[in-house]
């Protein structure tokens, strides 16, 4: 029989982020989860964790060196394909799920057979747990697979996706384990699968200037202009999209972040 649902968080040096996270998921399904330690120097406090959470069960590896997030995501992998779970998710240190996010999620995709990534819209919020705004992607595949090339259209700690695709799909490429890994496997997967969004905000995204994809944003930015490149077709979509990320690369998260809120505010 296959086991329903494991959450994949890599871990870097943040045992207190990782509690937080962990503390988040809510649930009336099991969830278990897979934590992978990506070489820090601060490691999970095993113990508490494991005697603080009642959803399911925790699992931790330990990588012998930082190697980046997709190393880290595809031990996850591995560790779903071999112990048999229908769905992969993904969770990271700091940010939060709402209650139920999972069950939600699972009993969309057990309706939806079709479907096979399923992201949530994201509250995104400052460090200090300030509403910047909701991010609402499109929720049907048709809009997503269009827009994909103007910005990634999941929220990459929000996704379930069904585990399976991996055997056939791959799993994260390598070659963008600094930066925008869940980009260039969300579009291997639209072009070849159904996808969606479930229309409301059930992931707590924390937005730091301090994180890895705001210190890497040029790194990021440059990533999706060749990820858009390794898919593209003469068409208002990809031209328009290069043309966008080529403005965003001059621009920095702060001034982007600030944009956005007041747009989506309005």
């Amino acid at each position: 029989m296959k086991k329903k649902l494991v959450v994949l968080i890599p871990h870097y040096n943040d045992p207190e982020g990782l509690q937080k996270s962990i503390g988040s998921i809510d649930e009336e399904s099991q969830v278990d989860v897979f934590v992978i330690d990506d070489g820090s120097s601060l490691k999970p406090n095993e113990k508490e964790l494991i005697d603080s959470y009642s959803n399911g069960e925790i699992f931790f590896n330990y990588l012998e060196e930082n190697k980046g997030l997709s190393y880290a995501l595809n031990t996850g992998i591995e560790f779903a394909l071999k112990n048999n779970y229908k769905y992969t998710g993904r969770l990271d240190c700091r940010d939060l799920f709402v209650k139920n996010k999972c069950t939600k999620q699972l009993a969309f995709l057990e309706s939806h057979k079709n479907i096979k990534l399923l992201g949530t819209w994201a509250k995104m919020v400052d460090e200090h747990n300030n509403q910047l705004y909701i991010l609402k992607h499109p929720i049907n595949h048709k809009k997503i697979k269009k827009n994909m090339y103007l910005n990634n259209m999941f929220v990459h700690p929000s996704v379930i996706m069904r585990t399976d695709i991996f055997s056939d799909l791959g799993d994260y490429n390598i070659k963008y384990t600094k930066a925008a890994q869940d980009f260039e496997l969300f579009f291997r997967i639209v072009k070849k699968y159904e996808t969606a969004n479930y229309p409301e905000a059930l992931l707590i995204y924390e937005m730091s200037l301090n994180s890895i994809s705001s210190k890497r944003r040029k790194l990021q930015v440059k990533s999706r202009i060749n990820i858009i490149k390794d898919n593209f077709y003469f068409g208002f979509y990809p031209i328009y999209g290069i043309a966008r990320s080529s403005l965003l690369y001059f621009l920095s998260r702060e001034t982007t972040t600030k944009l956005k809120s007041v747009i989506k505010k309005q």
